[in-house]
């Protein structure tokens, strides 16, 4: 039987975790940022991924990593996710991390990397658009710019894949092209970088295969995030709704509000029994860790936007304001539902899964 609840120890990660984005990722610094090119905060990177070693969560011990699994990163993701936090972990942390691992066997360079990166010293990003999903067709290698890379900004350092194999290309070498994206706290970009300024990888069926991995990792995770998201939504608009009166009576009082938030109440609690279940099948390399990923990213995408806009609602006018961060969670569902394959591209992948249709 699969233990979904949370460990000690993941619990103890949790409060690390959301203590030091309180302090560098509360919402009036957040949306501070966002008046700024780039809204990654350094100091914030530098705690989270160093200072707590979050970045080599997924990273083996030998490597410099913490060879932890992936529930710790799913931890970490629902608390980026409860601060919206405008951090690389989802892109660095575990998409390009795990194409690295998938690497590692064969290339001293991928391990290198690996060890930068799980110091914290390094982003690494895949050059592949953010909407790219597991299952989905893979870039064909031929030389081009890639539009919708997330995180591009943060990068030192660039997976691209080409016809020839996976390489490493430094963000120097790069061109980028910044994209207006919706979600303000993960910025977008074009990004066009030559595998001749790089350092070879994996050839191209290995590197088929290690970005397959990174993506399925990342859709997994990604469900974390809006669990997190979903979570603080809801958590904000009971809170409001207790204090918020009309007609001398607290707004929560009534019970049509009631019954919306009830009903929101059994959706998240549904969405963290999904994410988690995605994030333990990864973590044990689980037979059906394909179609839990899928399961979970079907049902939570759904839950994170309906949970933020509820939200923003129910807090009436104040929630329509740029000061209000309800906004933010809003447009982070809503980028978050079409991230890493879109809820439809997960739906045919269960139903061809579960041989509901060919």
């Amino acid at each position: 039987m699969t233990d979904l609840l949370y460990t000690d120890t993941e619990e103890e990660l949790r409060a690390s975790v959301r203590s030091l984005l309180a302090h560098h990722a509360a919402p009036a610094t957040v949306l501070a940022g966002l008046e700024r090119p780039g809204p990654r905060d350094p100091r914030a990177w530098d705690a989270l991924a160093a200072g707590v070693g979050a970045a080599g969560l997924l990273v083996p011990e030998e490597l410099g990593g913490q060879g932890a699994t992936h529930r710790e990163a799913a931890v970490v993701l629902e608390e980026l996710g409860r601060a919206v936090a405008p951090l690389p972990y989802l892109t660095s942390a575990v998409v390009a991390t795990e194409i690295l691992l998938d690497c590692a066997p064969g290339s001293a360079e991928a391990t290198a990397l690996l060890e930068r990166l799980a110091g914290g010293r390094t982003v690494c990003v895949a050059a592949l658009p953010l909407t790219l999903g597991p299952g989905g067709p893979l870039p064909d290698g031929r030389p081009g710019p890639v539009g919708a890379v997330a995180d591009a900004d943060a990068a030192d350092v660039f997976l691209v894949a080409a016809a020839t194999g996976l390489y490493a290309v430094p963000a120097g070498a790069a061109v980028l092209e910044r994209q207006v994206p919706l979600d303000l706290t993960r910025p977008l970009a074009r990004v066009t970088a030559a595998a001749d300024d790089g350092i070879r990888l994996a050839g191209p069926d290995d590197a088929r295969r290690a970005v397959r991995r990174g993506l399925l990792a990342g859709a997994g995770l990604l469900a974390s995030e809006q669990l997190g998201l979903a979570e603080w939504c809801l958590t904000e608009t009971v809170g409001y709704l207790r204090v918020r009166h009309q007609f001398n009576r607290p707004l929560g009082s009534f019970q049509a509000l009631k019954h919306r938030l009830a009903g929101l109440w059994l959706d998240v609690a549904s969405a963290r029994a999904a994410a988690r279940a995605a994030a333990d099948a990864l973590a044990a390399g689980a037979a059906d860790a394909e179609l839990l990923v899928a399961v979970a990213q079907a049902y939570c995408s759904g839950v994170a936007v309906r949970a933020a806009e509820e939200c923003l609602q129910l807090h009436g006018g104040i929630g329509m304001t740029w000061e209000h961060p309800a906004h933010l969670y809003l447009k982070r569902a809503k980028a978050d539902s079409l991230a890493l394959g879109t809820p439809a591209h997960h739906r045919a992948t269960v139903a061809t899964l579960t041989a509901l249709h060919p």
